[in-house]
């Protein structure tokens, strides 16, 4: 998934920013979206799909892109997102659950080794299993190295 902020309108008390968002799956398949993030709410303005979106899928566009827009748009996580362990906060995310701590950390090394195995990206991998952005999945990488379930990146001297 790709966000690009397109403009930004800034009102005395806060702002309204559009964005672009391209969801690419490795199917070939493509969503082309242009969203409104204002008060905290997501809105979709625009939007193109090859192929088409059923109406269900259209209806959990903005709740699946609500989380990457916020962090593109500077405004950090959404407000019912803990941090730290146990599940993720409510129904909210239309990316399947994925374990925090210790254990989503092993799992994120399970995906990427398993990735590299079958010469695909690994970071693609990690992308698709746990549902997050790239630059997301790469921070949960470089979490796995540090727990250490995966080899550093660079040899020391």
């Amino acid at each position: 998934m790709s966000v690009w902020p397109a403009w930004e309108v800034q009102e005395d008390d806060g702002a309204t920013s559009w964005c672009h968002v391209r969801l690419a799956f490795t199917d070939g398949a493509r969503v082309d979206a242009l969203a409104v993030v204002a008060d905290g709410h997501v809105s979709i303005e625009d939007v193109r799909s090859q192929p088409a979106l059923c109406l269900d899928d259209l209806a959990a566009l903005a709740d699946w892109i609500e989380g990457p827009l916020f962090e593109a748009c500077g405004f950090g996580p959404l407000p019912d997102e803990e941090e730290g362990e146990g599940e993720p906060a409510g129904p909210r995310r239309a990316r399947p659950a994925w374990p925090r701590g210790a254990e989503g950390r092993w799992l994120v090394a399970q995906e990427y080794r398993a990735a590299q195995e079958d010469g695909v990206d690994p970071v693609l991998a990690v992308m698709c299993a746990t549902g997050h952005s790239r630059r997301k999945s790469l921070r949960m990488i470089a979490q796995a190295r540090d727990a250490g379930f995966l080899t550093p990146r660079h040899a020391r001297r």
